[in-house]
């Protein structure tokens, strides 16, 4: 079974390679539901910042229709206001003046998205389907979404997540537009077991780092973290002959005027996608091809597989240190292990077939700004791949 797909096995191939790398975030809101920033303001904050992609994923709603909010009391956010309407305009910004308070006719992505992608930037129409079960939130995100999909409900924390995946895959089947769920931060409340992912059918991305501060992606001492979490439902993937589960970095950013441990800041986790072009379709065929990686900050020159091995060389970042983890498991394995640690910038390991899979971590020793948790390196992830 085959994950990460960058077979770049020859000269000429390598030569004759246009794809390129480019940067997303796919897990963001705005004051289409909780977030504290208006669309226009959160997307050039990330294309000012060198990012190609964001997904708008606000809960349960698209950016379209008429919506009106109330800004906050406050001088943080009043002032973000005006900073909004200076930067805008009055003939952009439509709002009013009701018994001293502001209220402001949001944008839709209709209106906003030609202002951004006229300028190389993409803007994917998104979800985040927030559901529950037994008072248990059960978030799953829809990308590249053309009509809202509702919570669908079920009778299980599995159900809830089954009845959702199928429902984005349906209106992908139905409008034969690439589109693709994902599974949000399992730990959020700690509401999703291994179990309930092993169970599920068509799913293929989840998230293995979520920003937000309360998402527990570490585990505590008693239940694992996300990471651990990925490992098992890989093995089990693999004894059911299921495709591999992906792994996503996102910011899940809200708080966009105050910063630090206790806020969901934007710039805390992103994917690298290595496409043909920036564009939904490529960008899905890529991510589903295996063909990208999830990072906090550690950036990547090259994954690829060649001779039978996996290699990785990374954009070294001068006076930062990197250690490139090659983890993976064999058949008889409960869990995973680390096959080969080297402390270097590029770095390989065969791909034997005693491996059910192996997945590269590069920890930098430059410590994360505005991390998730205090002290947090920054990391890299690559996709599962096997022989």
């Amino acid at each position: 079974m085959f994950g990460l797909v960058l077979l770049l096995v020859s000269c000429a191939e390598q030569e004759s390679d246009n794809r390129k790398w480019y940067k997303g975030n796919l897990h963001t809101h705005s004051y289409w539901s909780d977030g504290d920033e208006f669309p226009e303001m959160v997307m050039d904050w990330y294309k000012t910042r060198d990012y190609d992609f964001v997904a708008l994923t606000d809960h349960n709603i698209l950016a379209e229709g008429e919506k009106w909010i109330t800004v906050r009391k406050g001088r943080i956010y009043e002032d973000a206001f005006q900073k909004y309407l200076d930067k805008y305009g009055e003939q952009w910004v439509t709002y009013k003046n009701d018994t001293g308070r502001i209220q402001v006719k949001l944008k839709t992505y209709a209106e906003y998205k030609t202002m951004f992608e006229d300028e190389g930037f993409l803007i994917i129409q998104s979800e985040e389907i927030s559901d529950k079960f037994d008072g248990k939130p059960v978030h799953m995100n829809a990308t590249n979404l053309k009509t809202l999909i509702t919570p669908q409900g079920g009778e299980s924390v599995t159900q809830v997540m089954q009845r959702n995946v199928d429902a984005v895959l349906q209106q992908r089947e139905s409008t034969g537009i690439p589109m693709f769920p994902h599974l949000n931060h399992p730990n959020f409340h700690y509401a999703v077991t291994i179990q309930d992912i092993i169970d599920l059918r068509g799913e293929r991305f989840f998230e293995v780092y979520n920003g937000h501060p309360q998402v527990h992606n570490y585990g505590d001492s008693t239940r694992p973290g996300t990471e651990y979490m990925w490992d098992m439902i890989n093995i089990a993937y693999h004894r059911k002959n299921q495709p591999f589960l992906y792994g996503l970095a996102t910011d899940d950013s809200h708080n966009y005027h105050l910063f630090g441990g206790e806020y969901s800041n934007a710039g805390r986790g992103w994917v690298m996608v290595l496409a043909d072009s920036l564009s939904p379709a490529s960008l899905i065929q890529a991510m589903e091809a295996g063909n990208f990686y999830a990072t906090t900050g550690v950036i990547l020159d090259e994954v690829k597989i060649a001779l039978d091995a996996l290699h990785v060389k990374v954009n070294e970042e001068p006076g930062v240190k990197y250690e490139i983890r090659f983890i993976g498991a064999t058949a008889q394995d409960q869990n995973t292990r680390v096959l080969k640690s080297v402390n270097a910038t590029n770095a390989s390991i065969e791909l034997l077939d005693s491996y059910i899979f192996v997945r590269a971590k590069i920890i930098s020793d430059k410590v994360q700004e505005n991390p998730f948790q205090d002290g947090d390196f920054e990391t890299a992830w690559t996709q599962p791949v096997g022989k």
